[in-house]
């Protein structure tokens, strides 16, 4: 049985390859459900759903933990981590909802389809080609839910100018994009802070992804001389080594 679970989450059979995609689909899934579900009052719907998916991701982390080899380095991981606040905001309705805090960082599971690179690389040309814009946009999409989940987690209730997830959403954005119309504003000293949190890193990754979208467009071909990855798509010689390289192109090599 245990082979069996590592095959699904280490092999590259196709039956592995599917499960880990269900893996992807189900991750975004959640991000959506905590979205949507910001918007309504708590039903007895919404936390039978929380259960439900709290137990899957537990099972998943429990899977996880079996298969692993070498478990201490598997605890120093963040995303492992946040994978255990994950199936404990989802279980808040049974340990209680001073744990409902935690309900942000499901979202972190998104860094778990990063495993999943190689493989978008080999089956979608379009990522492959696009990877580094692709990447960028997911880093500045990852940040935007971790941050907005944060400042909705913490201003919902306390804010009267955060309502909803679309509220916290909106601040968010006009604050990484230094846009600052005013209208909504956090409060407290930890409400400053996460606004300068948002200026700073999510800057950062707005620029990083404004400059894989406007600069000149790389492909990844690796120099069988020095190793280097990235050339222009019309090269001929490696820029480092001058080493001749035969990058595939749609007509040809």
């Amino acid at each position: 049985m245990l082979e069996r679970f590592r095959s699904l989450y280490e092999d590259e059979t196709p039956v592995a390859q599917r499960f880990r995609y269900g893996l992807l689909v189900f991750d975004l899934g959640t991000v959506f459900f905590v979205i949507v579900t910001s918007f309504f009052q708590r039903t007895q719907t919404v936390e039978f759903i929380d259960i439900v998916l709290g137990i899957i991701i537990l099972v998943d982390f429990l899977v996880r933990v079996m298969i692993e080899k070498s478990k201490g380095l598997f605890f120093l991981r963040p995303a492992t981590w946040a994978d255990v606040a994950a199936v404990l905001s989802f279980l808040a309705p049974i340990t209680g909802e001073g744990f409902g805090f935690l309900r942000i960082l499901r979202t972190l599971r998104l860094l778990h389809t990063y495993q999943l690179l190689a493989r978008l690389r080999q089956d979608f040309p379009y990522f492959r080609k696009h990877e580094d814009v692709v990447l960028a946009a997911i880093n500045l999409a990852v940040f935007l839910f971790v941050m907005t989940g944060l400042i909705y987690a913490t201003q919902y209730r306390v804010n009267p100018e955060i309502g909803n997830y679309a509220d916290a959403l909106y601040f968010t954005v006009t604050t990484l994009t230094t846009t600052g119309f005013g209208d909504i504003t956090l409060t407290g000293t930890g409400g400053r802070l996460l606004s300068v949190g948002v200026m700073i890193v999510g800057v950062t990754l707005f620029l990083r992804l404004a400059q894989v979208l406007f600069r000149p467009a790389k492909v990844r071909y690796e120099c069988p001389q020095c190793g280097l990855s990235l050339h222009d798509s019309d090269a001929i010689h490696c820029k480092h080594c001058g080493t001749t390289i035969h990058i595939k192109t749609e007509g040809g090599v």
